[in-house]
């Protein structure tokens, strides 16, 4: 499987563990008065552009170009145009940097670039901070400095003002991966001297260190059973349910271990959570709630909690400004974020689809069955559907080609969706005549 071994040699980890000293040391920087803010700004600045070259190569300049026209449309445009702007332009450079990728595979059949797929994973990351930031600015919760850049100032004054903003767009913590970081959040954390620097848990980063360890040593042992055994082109019937599953489990344990590293990386540099403030108050929302994600019996709160600060972000940038099938849009728009091949097309539509379906089905389950042996033979059956589900849509995600899709869908594992789909048909028209 060429695309399994270009999924799992990523070698972000490989960067994103070659920054952890440097956020030790800017954690420790901050500690000295002599630090200023801007040379905290200019040190996560450089640190980014460091960074970026060793990982992306001359690829790096397809962050830096849409990063500084970013900044110059926040300085120059309104609080009331500024968010339609920079997300037109941010969108459609991401979009014409993924048409290339699609020329590479589809056109040429040649693999693409690795540090072009790393290129495109932190543009995918600056659009979230791009659009996070321009919707802060147009709500209201940051200042604008438009008009402090449109009057007669220095050129030093300028760059004075663009540097917080440039420096937010480019840190080194997250340019790679990580939970998205309000702008608010970054200024509070480089302007403050206490809030930023807190004296670190020892034994909260040794338990990290500890899953991410877990977590690769069972990636291994997954691999190895997942390499040894059939493929989707080669299983036959029920088998290939099993080769769905493995698979599926084997791109999640590489998202868990890559997210707790990537939230590593931010709580050395300072960025996680303040004293007395838990992982899942406002400010600081981290990817992966395993247990969750691993117990739920609703597919509804593993969309929720999945990659949980991108999912809140597409909540605030499309589903609630969306007035009609805000569910069908914000999947859609994922789909057009992630860079719209066949297999991901289909996957999130499918994916609105089994949540759309899983509301309805829960809601008539929590209201007709009342004993508890019905409720929990109900949760445990729910539970086994909502992993094969998420399974399909993961490799039909993660897969990306019409072939490797056509595969998946002529399996046994199609069955799964299409009883959800069945069921939100039905219940559906009960709904209907029941109102």
């Amino acid at each position: 499987m060429d695309w399994l071994q270009l999924f799992f040699l990523h070698p972000v980890s490989l960067y994103q563990g070659a920054a952890f000293p440097f956020a030790l040391l800017f954690n420790y920087l901050c500690r000295k008065d002599s630090f200023s803010t801007c040379a905290r700004y200019l040190f996560l600045l450089a640190g980014g552009g460091a960074l970026a070259l060793a990982a992306m190569g001359p690829y790096a300049a397809l962050v830096v170009i849409p990063a500084l026209c970013a900044v110059a449309l926040l300085c120059s445009l309104g609080p009331q145009e500024v968010h339609r702007w920079a997300f037109l332009f941010q969108m459609s450079w991401q979009s014409l940097c993924h048409l290339g990728l699609h020329y590479t595979e589809y056109y040429l059949q040649e693999p693409p670039s690795m540090r072009f797929c790393i290129t495109l994973s932190s543009l995918m990351l600056l659009t979230q901070r791009v659009t996070s930031l321009s919707l802060d600015i147009c709500e209201g919760k940051v200042e604008a400095t438009s008009a402090g850049i449109k009057s007669r100032s220095s050129l030093s004054e300028h760059l004075g003002k663009a540097l917080p903003y440039f420096s937010y767009l480019l840190f080194f913590p997250a340019l790679l991966g990580g939970p998205l970081c309000s702008f608010q959040r970054f200024q509070a954390r480089v302007q403050g001297s206490s809030s930023l620097c807190p004296r670190h848990s020892f034994r909260a980063l040794t338990w990290k260190a500890v899953q991410i360890l877990g977590l690769e040593c069972l990636k291994v042992g997954v691999r190895r059973v997942v390499g040894a055994g059939a493929g989707l082109a080669d299983c036959r019937q029920l088998e290939c349910v099993y080769v769905m599953w493995a698979t599926a489990g084997l791109f999640k344990l590489t998202y868990y271990s890559q997210w707790l590293l990537d939230d590593s990386v931010l709580h050395a540099a300072g960025f996680g959570p303040v004293s007395g403030q838990s992982p899942g108050d406002e400010g600081y929302v981290p990817d992966a709630d395993i247990w969750t994600l691993e117990t739920t019996h609703r597919i509804s709160l593993f969309t929720r909690e999945w990659n949980h600060s991108t999912a809140r972000w597409l909540r605030r940038l499309v589903f609630q400004h969306s007035r009609v099938c805000p569910l069908l849009q914000t999947f859609a728009f994922s789909a057009w974020w992630h860079g719209l091949h066949p297999g991901q097309v289909f996957g999130f539509l499918c994916w609105a689809v089994m949540v759309k379906a899983d509301y309805l089905i829960h809601a008539f389950a929590t209201l007709f069955i009342k004993s508890w042996p019905g409720r929990l033979l109900y949760r445990t059956l729910a539970w086994a559907h909502t992993q094969l589900i998420i399974a399909y849509i993961m490799l039909a995600v993660e897969v990306r080609s019409l072939s490797a899709l056509w595969l998946l869908w002529k399996s046994y594992n199609s069955v799964f969706p299409v009883v959800y789909c069945v069921l939100l048909f039905l219940l559906a028209k009960r709904k209907h005549k029941f109102n």
